[in-house]
């Protein structure tokens, strides 16, 4: 029998380790995801086609204060947490929770997790909101062009519409911008990568949006969310802010040095 599994999420993370892992996974049924953090993202479903064959309906995806009577009418055996941007003592009363209502409690490595590129990835990560992270990332865009490599970044996704046309986002100019109905914090954030001529890459299934980006340039960004890398990460930069604070971080053995592009 299938375990039966329950991820709790914010939109981003959640999706992301269902796409990687239990999706296909006969070994698994997942059977609710939950919500908090981003507004109006319960009640709705992870659509079937993006949940594929073993999910005809979707996943119900339900607000986090229902966490203990999902457990209970589901009959769940493992909750994965997956989402960042709260301090370890949150975690561990989550997962005490968890285990009081006779579930174990997961939190999900990179061995099944990050995606493989065939194409150097620099990765530039951060241990909370408003460490710096965007900024950083576009200056080491900039720095990668001025060495002539053509760079595409790759963000955290912000998926507050339609799930299924959200799968792969592609921004280029601001008309596409125009075309995904983007919001003023997805703009805010787009709109100086596509100034500086950086092609950027967002949406839900990460697998093909890194494949996509591999076609079309010499060097990935992950201009990621907090605490997480998607990618396997030939160069690892995480950004601190002035406080100390609770995180991992990844961190590749394969590191390695990005020579200058050679002109014709």
């Amino acid at each position: 029998m299938p375990i039966k599994t329950l991820i709790m999420g914010a939109a981003g993370r959640d999706f992301h380790n269902f796409n990687t892992f239990f999706r296909g996974n006969k070994d698994y049924e997942v059977v609710a995801f939950t919500a908090t953090q981003i507004p109006d993202i319960e009640g709705r479903v992870y659509p079937k086609e993006l949940a594929g064959s073993l999910y005809p309906s979707g996943i119900p995806i339900r607000a986090e204060e229902e966490l203990l009577d999902l457990i209970k009418k589901y009959g769940v055996e493992q909750v994965v947490f997956s989402y960042s941007d709260v301090p370890h003592e949150y975690v561990m009363h989550k997962a005490s929770m968890v285990n009081a209502a006779g579930a174990d409690f997961r939190i999900m490595g990179t061995k099944n997790t990050q995606i493989k590129s065939n194409k150097p990835v620099v990765s530039i990560s951060a241990v909370r909101t408003g460490s710096g992270k965007s900024q950083t990332t576009r200056r080491v865009s900039l720095i990668l062009q001025e060495m002539g490599y053509k760079v595409a970044a790759i963000r955290h996704p912000m998926p507050y519409g339609n799930l299924i046309a959200q799968e792969v986002q592609r921004y280029a100019s601001y008309d596409d911008l125009d075309e995904f109905d983007c919001t003023i914090e997805e703009r805010e954030e787009y709109e100086p990568h596509i100034d500086n001529g950086v092609i950027i890459y967002a949406g839900v299934d990460y697998e093909k949006i890194i494949r996509q980006a591999e076609a079309e340039a010499d060097i990935i960004l992950w201009d990621g969310g907090n605490n997480e890398t998607r990618t396997d990460p030939g160069m690892s930069s995480p950004t601190t802010p002035a406080r100390p604070t609770c995180a991992w971080r990844i961190v590749s053995s394969s590191t390695r040095w990005i020579p200058p592009m050679q002109k014709p």
